[in-house]
């Protein structure tokens, strides 16, 4: 009965996640995208629709991604890919670019995760405490200093092994910050105590996203 169910399911791409994502996003707002999939956001937002995009290495006005033949060598987000700039857009230094992300004028900002717990826990910067990961980096930053923080992630980690839970199991990015979650299977809300189900992919059924999940889910 499960391998049935699990056929009929269609997750998202990751273009798919992202443009998702991109639809929630309201007029005018000021908005950090972090390193992976969140950064497809920008390829998903219509051109007549104001969103400014931030970049921590001091980026303003971040565009969608550049076709090959006009890829400008030293326009680059903070994770290193190749960027545009939309009319308007600027450089800063640095210090003011974090001044604006600790200062709370970012009103969204959108992460990658290793996993999200029930009460809004992010871990996102390293998979042990011998991780050879430098530093938790800009992502703590963003994860505390933004209005609101989403999450585009996996459903599930390589291993088949839910990446929404009860309690992270790996070293804390932020506590309680996360507000929302978009996977490939589902959007959901961070509920303290449970992720409120908002939206499924097409074929996913209760039964078989609870199946993928380790904390409780609510679909009321």
């Amino acid at each position: 009965m499960m391998s049935t169910i699990a056929a009929q399911v269609q997750p998202w791409t990751r273009d798919q996640m992202a443009r998702r994502a991109a639809r929630d996003i309201q007029e005018g707002w000021f908005v950090n995208l972090g390193i992976g999939i969140p950064t497809l956001i920008a390829n998903h937002v219509p051109a007549g629709k104001e969103v400014i995009f931030h970049a921590e290495n001091g980026v303003v006005g971040v565009g969608p991604a550049p076709d090959p033949e006009r890829i400008e060598p030293w326009l680059i987000n903070a994770g290193k890919q190749y960027v545009t700039l939309r009319p308007g857009g600027c450089f800063v230094h640095h210090a003011d670019s974090f001044s604006m992300i600790r200062g709370g004028h970012l009103d969204l900002c959108v992460l990658g995760a290793y996993d999200v717990s029930a009460r809004g826990d992010i871990a996102n910067w390293a998979l042990s405490r011998d991780d050879t990961a430098p530093a938790v980096g800009g992502a703590m930053d963003l994860a505390v200093g933004a209005k609101r923080l989403w999450v585009l992630m996996e459903h599930v980690n390589k291993q088949g092994q839910p990446r929404l839970v009860n309690e992270c199991r790996y070293p804390l990015t932020a506590f309680g910050s996360v507000d929302r979650v978009y996977t490939n299977l589902a959007v959901l809300d961070v509920r303290q105590t449970h992720f409120r189900v908002i939206d499924m992919a097409p074929g996913v059924t209760q039964d078989h996203l609870i199946s993928q999940t380790e904390a409780e889910l609510r679909f009321d």
